[in-house]
């Protein structure tokens, strides 16, 4: 018989029960009851809605590092075939949530018992996928308790073989936003349009007119995205649509390009108001902050990595990925990486089933950097 690695069946385990945003009850649950499992001796475990602080005192500390996995999954229909696939219905560890709570586990069991000079903190964060827990995660009393000095995190990287890490000083991941918009015109009969005001047609052209704000109003020495991902309308095919909803994303480099994108969004749809003699909300629901790796202990990380033998470093560019990390960067210094786990399918996708070889690789890498660092 295979024996599988302790911290791969934690994996799997949480594969099986992925939920979405500040509703992991039984995430949080069976994370509890591992962690109360473990030597409490040095152990602080203090809840926070469904996620968790992690305490590890330290032998002689002065200072504290933290350590940052998510928690939630998307809803998506898993396709994966995997025997230990999603039990919920429609919901999916699509992001790789599973293997940042298993890496992190993993981590949380060593240090209980071989501690470490300096505390260690790990936080258990739902809520990334959205509406977004890091934000008030750190107004949490909690985290004024226990701030760390220095922050860190992983994220899963379908595209880089097992054994490799990719991150950059500086800008990693942009700052993002989410849109919704929201049109009401006047519906009725399909053979006498010229007494309605169509809805189907007014989010056409709006759909049309958005993507000139990339092409038109962004510096092309600059990036950003505007992507409208859903659209809805209408009730059936020979009525006239009274109402249409455009659901999309926003991606830039920059906070300042995020105001001018948002500007101009808004100038556009004005001009649908008018065009159309419709009513328009816009709605910009999660909002996340941009992912800025501290340029001095990423460079540190950077060449303890290189030091290694069973780690490759990649020095990778930035990229459009939303984290609310970001939002933790912003308030102390630290980093986050990408953790090559060599997928043929990518993240958010239905048959992403990454390598679970990764899951030790990782513990056993960042174990000796804590070692190191602390």
């Amino acid at each position: 018989m295979v024996r599988i690695n302790p911290f791969v069946a934690l994996r799997r385990q949480l594969h099986k029960i992925p939920e979405l945003g500040f509703r992991e009850f039984k995430t949080q649950q069976f994370l509890l009851n591992y962690l109360h499992s473990l030597p409490q001796d040095n152990l602080e475990i203090k809840a926070w809605k469904t996620g968790m602080f992690v305490k590890i005192s330290g032998r002689n500390p002065s200072k504290m590092i933290g350590y940052r996995a998510d928690i939630d999954g998307l809803p998506i229909v898993e396709e994966t075939g995997l025997p230990f696939k999603s039990e919920h219905s429609e919901q999916m560890h699509a992001c790789g949530h599973d293997f940042h709570m298993s890496i992190a586990l993993g981590l949380i069991t060593i240090f209980a018992e071989e501690r470490i000079n300096d505390d260690l903190l790990f936080i258990f964060q739902p809520a990334e996928e959205g509406p977004g827990g890091a934000e008030p995660m750190l107004k949490s009393g909690i985290m004024k308790e226990w701030k760390p000095d220095m922050i860190m995190a992983l994220h899963i990287a379908p595209e880089y073989p097992v054994g490799t890490i990719a991150l950059r000083e500086g800008l990693l991941f942009a700052n993002t936003s989410e849109l919704f918009i929201d049109l009401k015109g006047k519906g009725g009969h399909a053979a006498y349009p010229h007494n309605t005001n169509d809805m189907v047609v007014a989010a056409c052209t709006l759909v049309s007119q958005l993507q000139s704000i990339i092409s038109r109003n962004v510096d092309p020495l600059d990036s950003a995205v505007v992507t409208i991902g859903k659209i809805t309308g209408g009730t059936v095919q020979n009525i006239i649509a009274e109402k249409a909803r455009l659901e999309g994303t926003i991606r830039t480099l920059s906070p300042e390009s995020m105001k001018k994108v948002k500007s101009r969004i808004q100038s556009l749809v004005k001009g649908i108001e008018v065009g159309y003699e419709c009513e328009a909300s816009i709605d910009y629901g999660s909002m996340y902050h941009q992912v800025y790796n501290e340029e001095i202990l990423t460079r540190e990380f950077m060449e303890f990595a290189r030091s290694s033998t069973d780690i490759n470093v990649v020095e990778c560019r930035e990229a459009m990925t939303g984290e609310d990390f970001g939002y933790m960067l912003a308030e102390m210094p630290g980093f986050m990486f990408w953790l090559g786990v060599d997928s043929e399918y990518g993240l958010h996708h239905a048959k992403l089933n990454p390598n679970e070889a990764a899951i030790e690789k990782a513990i056993d890498f960042i174990e000796a950097y804590l070692r190191y660092k602390g």
